[in-house]
Formats: structure tokens, sequence, C-alpha cells
């Protein structure tokens, strides 16, 4: 399986004024200052909403994502990695020769979940995903485009988490510890995952 991020966050949607704010930082001592001043905020952020959405599987602002898997985890439903899904916009198959097919949207449909998300077959199976070949499923996810449309513990775990960053810059814990206040936070926004998904690995035709 690979999961790759096709668009990021949009600079504006940061709370960027917000992370101002709860620094209590001034404003106004000149532009170029303020400028990078900007940059470096948004960049604490940006780490922040990747450590926040790696460990609890939920995306904060709404972007679009491809799933790239050699067979399906279950003819009778791919789960997706990542939560809530908007809308799963293409699914394409390729096969070993490497010509892809998209596969027609009628003959699937997504299950919203809050926790886990799938992709279902209109009728009794997903398409088979034929030898060598792989099936690409490219989906938006996301709570929405606007940081106000971002549940409010969970923005305010990436304010905190981004404060630290910001006020120790050499932070580092190779064993990834979370701030106990952040964690407490985004603890019940963690995945409880059991045998990796549903189902057993099938789909290769």
């Amino acid at each position: 399986m690979m999961l790759v991020e096709v668009t990021a966050p949009a600079t504006e949607a940061l709370p960027v004024a917000g992370l101002r704010d709860h620094l209590r930082l001034g404003t106004g001592f000149g532009m170029a200052e303020d400028a990078a001043e900007t940059a470096a905020l948004a960049g604490f952020l940006r780490a922040a909403i990747a450590a926040i959405e790696a460990r609890t599987g939920k995306v904060l602002l709404a972007r679009q994502f491809r799933l790239r898997l050699e067979a399906w985890r279950d003819l009778s439903g791919q789960p997706l990695p990542l939560a809530p899904v908007e809308a799963v916009e293409r699914v394409e198959i390729t096969d070993a020769a490497g010509t892809a097919t998209v596969v027609d949207p009628a003959s699937y449909r997504l299950v919203p979940d809050l926790q886990r998300p799938v992709l279902k077959p209109a009728g009794a199976c997903l398409p088979p995903v034929p030898g060598g070949g792989f099936v690409a499923v490219t989906f938006r996810a996301g709570f929405g485009a606007d940081w106000a449309q971002v549940p409010a513990d969970l923005a305010q775990a990436v304010l905190l988490l981004a404060a630290r960053y910001h006020e120790d810059r050499s932070f580092a814990d190779p064993q990834g510890a979370m701030p106990f206040g952040v964690g407490a936070l985004i603890e019940r926004w963690r995945s409880v995952r059991v045998l990796g998904g549903r189902g057993r690995t099938r789909g290769r035709a």
C-alpha cells in the first residue's frame, strides 16, 4: 500500500493569527520581519497538523490523497486509511503492461464513517486487479477547507503543539511522545484498528 498526499493545505487556511495570539506575539515591527514570522508560524502549524493527523488518522484540513494498492484488501469493500472522507473522486486500474482504465463511478460508492470509511461496490464486488497491476484510489478527505470546520479539541491541540515547537525549536523526541495536554485532547479521536482493517487480502485476478 502507498498513500500519497496530492495537495497540501493552503497557507491562508492555517490559523496563523490564532497561533500568534496564543503566543502573545506583537505585530507591526516591519513588513519583512512580519513576513518571516508568518512563514515560521505556518511551518510550526504544518508540523503540528502532520503530527496530530499521524496520531489520529484524521485529516484536519480537506485535501486530496491517492491510495495505491496491489490488491483489494476485500472485494466486498476496501477500508480507506484516513477519515473523514468527503468523496472518492477517481478509481483507476492499471494492468501489468501499464494500461490504465478508469472505473465507472456508478460501480462503486463511498460509505462514510468517522473512524473507517469504506469504498464499497455497487454490486457484488469491486473490480478485480490484474496480476502485476495495481489500483489507484483518489479521494478527498478532511473536516473542511476552513479552520473553523476543524473540531475544537483538535484545533486546540494543534495550537498547543505548534506553540511547543515555537518555544523549543530544538524539541525532538525519538519516541514521538506528545505533550500531556495535546495527548489528552486527541485521545478520543485516535482510531483502534483490529487486524489492520477488515477481512483478508483478496482481489487479484
